[in-house]
């Protein structure tokens, strides 16, 4: 099941889930028009993963519902249908989730793009975060600061928190992800290697594009067997399979929860494989007038127009 966040005609927000291939439902407003109630009033995506099982299991029992009131009472099931459902073709995705307390990213988690960048493979994770103020949706213009020349790109595969934990055992990790998502670690590259360090580099306004949906952990079983791929304007700069990762999505969470807690949609962005611009003969960097387009199996495609800072 894919759940996403979404922008109305009259510019809300809302939780949603598809219907069929050209049609959504807005969760919230469709349970509570049911002659049995599905949901508290939830206000964002954020609020939803924090009810946790017992929220995924109520939507997956609203869906069947509605399918049943479909067959056993059209009435019922088209007044929910005028007020809560919508064609795909008259929403927007936003960012799944716009709110997470820690956006946490690796580094180096591909040998290849370590060895492509000539940087010694890490023995434990290498990490660094991201502000929210960086995340954007599908479709939402990335913006080349004014400040850079070198703005860059990085497909990742990104894990969403479900449950709270600390010292997470590693095999009990994948219990915590409430789904998964697509990911752009957009780098300036010039800030990257002038700070010495990665946060203001990879953090810059629109420098996180996620989406355009979550799809929930149980319809990923192995997470270390999907393929990605990062186009430009069609043109396949990295292409590889997370296989590749050094560091599991699992001993990733395991890892990192020794340190801190973790809480109900955190994001981590696991890393990104080799062919990233500034590494290409000769080094390739964004341009106004790109488009980015990320795709990774099972969940689907993130596309990002890019644009200069006016």
């Amino acid at each position: 099941m894919k759940i996403f966040t979404f922008l109305t005609k009259d510019g809300q927000n809302r939780i949603g889930t598809f219907w069929s291939e050209s049609e959504i439902i807005d969760i919230v407003n469709a349970g509570e028009r049911l002659p049995k109630p599905r949901f508290e009033t939830i206000r964002d995506m954020k609020e939803f993963i924090e009810i946790g099982e017992k929220g995924i299991k109520k939507l997956k029992q609203m869906i069947e519902q509605l399918k049943e009131l479909e067959t056993t009472d059209p009435e019922i099931f088209n007044g929910i249908r005028s007020a809560a459902f919508y064609p795909l073709k008259e929403i927007k995705f936003q960012a799944p989730i716009s709110n997470p307390q820690k956006i946490i990213c690796l580094g180096r988690n591909f040998l290849d793009h370590a060895k492509e960048g000539g940087a010694a493979v890490p023995k434990n994770p290498m990490i660094w975060g991201k502000f929210n103020s960086a995340i954007i949706g599908h479709q939402d213009n990335i913006v080349i600061p004014k400040i850079s020349e070198k703005p860059d790109v990085e497909i990742e595969f990104v894990v969403v928190i479900g449950k709270k934990g600390k010292h997470i055992p590693e095999d009990k990790a994948l219990d915590h992800v409430f789904g998964y998502t697509i990911g752009n670690d957009v780098t300036a590259r010039d800030y990257q290697y002038e700070d010495k360090q990665f946060t203001r580099a990879k953090t810059m306004d629109t420098f996180a594009p996620m989406g355009p949906w979550i799809v929930l952990q149980d319809e990923i079983k192995n997470p270390q067997e999907l393929e990605l791929e990062l186009k430009v304007n069609g043109n396949t700069w990295q292409k590889s399979n997370t296989k590749h990762m050094i560091f599991s999505v699992a001993y990733t969470i395991s890892y990192l929860s020794k340190s801190f807690t973790f809480e109900p949609g955190d994001i981590i962005f696991t890393g990104t494989p080799s062919g990233v611009g500034h590494y290409q003969k000769p080094p390739q960097y964004l341009k106004e007038g790109d488009i980015v387009t990320l795709e990774i199996e099972k969940i689907g495609i993130l596309e990002n127009p890019v644009v200069k800072e006016k």
